[in-house]
């Protein structure tokens, strides 16, 4: 829910604040990181990897909403450190982080697949009493047959991604952790996106886009 209800309103509101919380996400995930306790090592390693994700995406809603094709770039920037964190005692954030990113490229896939990409810069420069309007025009564009088909096949993918990662979890000990937490991280991709549909059908001022 923090993608729709916290960060993305956050950041069109005050994109600088929302952006310099990435270091208290980071910071905090270091300070836990110091702790010898497993359990508390692995909340401060998923911090790190969440910090990732709300570092590209403050970046991208901030200052290049009205730009779609740069959403999946500007969300890779931490791609690099995630690809050398994965074999590392950190690969739980890393995970989490690969595995968001993977989610994010599904969507963007579908925004373009549907049309919705077209439409996504009117949305976000129209002004906030002609947003609401255009984008649930927008989303009920989706409620057609071949936009169904689409964005159904690609949740089924998802989940069937999703489901290997459960079975590599209980194959190999050393990366169980960050399989099922790549998993969950890929699955929440279906949860996200489906309250961003919802709330753009019924109430799209809340949706975080406007």
């Amino acid at each position: 829910m923090l993608p729709v209800f916290v960060q993305a309103p956050w950041v069109h509101v005050n994109p600088i604040s929302a952006l310099m919380f990435t270091m208290v996400i980071v910071a905090t995930g270091i300070y836990l990181g110091k702790d010898l306790n497993d359990k508390w090592f692995n909340v401060g390693a998923l911090l790190v990897g969440v910090s990732g994700s709300w570092l590209g995406g403050c970046l991208f809603w901030g200052w290049l909403r009205a730009n779609p094709v740069l959403h999946l770039p500007v969300e890779s920037i931490a791609f690099p450190l995630a690809l050398l964190g994965i074999n590392t005692r950190w690969r739980i954030g890393a995970s989490f982080y690969l595995a968001s990113l993977l989610g994010t490229a599904f969507t963007d896939l579908m925004i373009l697949s549907t049309g919705v990409m077209e439409a996504w810069p009117q949305v976000v420069q129209a002004s906030f009493k002609d947003a609401p309007k255009i984008l649930n025009t927008t989303a009920q564009k989706l409620l057609t047959p071949d936009s169904i088909f689409l964005i159904l096949s690609a949740a089924l993918l998802i989940i069937g991604i999703s489901l290997w990662m459960g079975f590599r979890a209980k194959e190999n000990d050393k990366y169980t952790s960050s399989w099922l937490v790549a998993s969950a991280a890929l699955t929440t991709t279906l949860w996200v996106d489906g309250l961003f549909f919802l709330t753009t059908l019924i109430q799209p001022q809340v949706s975080g886009l406007i």
